[in-house]
């Protein structure tokens, strides 16, 4: 582990270095470290070699997503958002199951010896979006305020409503052959989605409100304010873990309503917490070349590439489409909001979860898709974030 931890920081170092004129690259950073974990991994110079089922793997990979939604959270704008949350609601609420269910049925046709709880695990792993591959969009103050708060909204959340779904998919092919207890279920997933917001907006707002009052009193070191982003970020998250909620939705309604106003304030902690979510997720990317790829890589398929095209851009950009009508966006903003819907960090983390409760010998076609899609997305998302970001951005303007 001392050596990847070697290896990770002088890629950041390195990387950091050239991070400004990166930018105008078109390549990106998670595009790099993937590259890095594969070339260290077995399949290059076999310098390194994790296994799949290791739980700092696993901790490594949730501590990154909760510290990214926490994060990408505190920079959307919240009033803006009121009055447009009718994108990210479509994107949700009607996107996400078409997204889940396309992609379910694909699969079911496509690998018919998995059968039909497994096609629906395939499904629903790659079905939310990563908020840190989308990053180079959101962030992208060229493309206009309502489409980059959408995007960020829509990645914050739909990892935290399709966990239920894949944890009960995962219930039915660990008790195959038994009946499966719906009212459980049901039960599970109302608890996910609604203690899950309740606790983190609850947290992030009295812990922002708390942080900014012990500022105004001279009480608190700034260096202790930046770290208050990821402190908060781990409470709500934990918190509603323990309330049976689900902490990925409680971190982001936590960043969501931060309750620290002050501009400076939020600066801080906005600007450590970003830093420290960059480096994680940059790690995760790592890990995914040496210790997934590898894996994975002897069972791809020209159906399994197939799969992973049709995931993203089929699977994903109908639903998002059909979603949409009605909003009066033109062809070409709803094109832009279903292309940019990369999977990442969240699909990692759900495979890891799916690996450690099930093991992956039994189950490596479908590990294969995953990190198929998964790395296509990096370097596909990668490549056409700037660009396309700035070709929209021309024809629509920051409006």
């Amino acid at each position: 582990m001392e050596e990847l931890i070697f290896l990770t920081a002088c890629l950041l170092f390195g990387y950091g270095v050239v991070s400004k004129k990166a930018s105008t690259w078109p390549v990106s950073g998670p595009m790099i470290f993937a590259a890095a974990g594969l070339l260290a991994s077995p399949l290059g110079l076999d310098l390194f070699e994790l296994e799949l089922d290791s739980e700092v793997v696993t901790l490594v990979a949730e501590i990154t997503l909760i510290v990214i939604l926490f994060c990408d959270a505190s920079t959307l704008n919240l009033s803006a958002l009121k009055k447009e949350y009718s994108i990210p609601a479509r994107l949700l609420g009607i996107g996400l199951p078409l997204t889940m269910a396309f992609g379910a049925v694909a699969a079911y046709f496509m690998f018919p010896g998995q059968g039909i709880w497994l096609a629906a695990i395939l499904a629903f792993i790659l079905s939310p979006t990563d908020a840190a591959l989308g990053q180079a969009v959101v962030t992208n103050e060229a493309v206009p305020q309502k489409i980059r708060d959408s995007i960020g909204v829509e990645s914050g959340l739909n990892d935290g409503i399709a966990l239920p779904a894949i944890m009960a998919c995962m219930a039915a092919v660990a008790t195959a052959g038994e009946s499966l207890d719906v009212s459980y279920w049901v039960t599970f997933a109302l608890k996910q989605v609604l203690y899950g917001p309740i606790a983190g907006a609850g947290i992030g707002f009295v812990g922002g409100w708390i942080i900014q009052f012990a500022d105004e009193k001279g009480w608190a070191d700034p260096i202790f304010e930046r770290l208050g982003s990821i402190a908060l970020a781990i409470i709500c998250y934990s918190m509603a873990e323990m309330l049976g909620g689900n902490g990925f939705i409680a971190a982001f309604f936590g960043g969501l309503f931060l309750g620290a106003r002050a501009p400076k304030i939020r600066e801080r902690m906005q600007e450590f917490g970003e830093a420290e979510a960059q480096q994680l997720s940059l790690l995760v990317f790592i890990i995914f070349g040496i210790a997934m790829v590898p894996v994975a890589v002897e069972m791809w398929t020209w159906k399994a590439l197939a799969y992973a095209i049709l995931s993203l851009t089929v699977i994903r950009i109908v639903p998002v489409f059909l979603s949409l009508i009605g909003t009066g966006m033109d062809f070409s903003t709803k094109l832009f909001i279903g292309w940019f819907g990369p999977r990442g960090i969240a699909s990692v983390l759900y495979l890891l979860i799916f690996i450690e409760q099930l093991g992956h010998k039994e189950y490596l076609e479908l590990l294969s898709v995953i990190v198929l899609t998964v790395l296509l997305s990096i370097v596909l998302h990668g490549v056409s974030a700037t660009p396309l970001a700035n070709l929209y951005s021309r024809k629509h303007g920051n409006s």
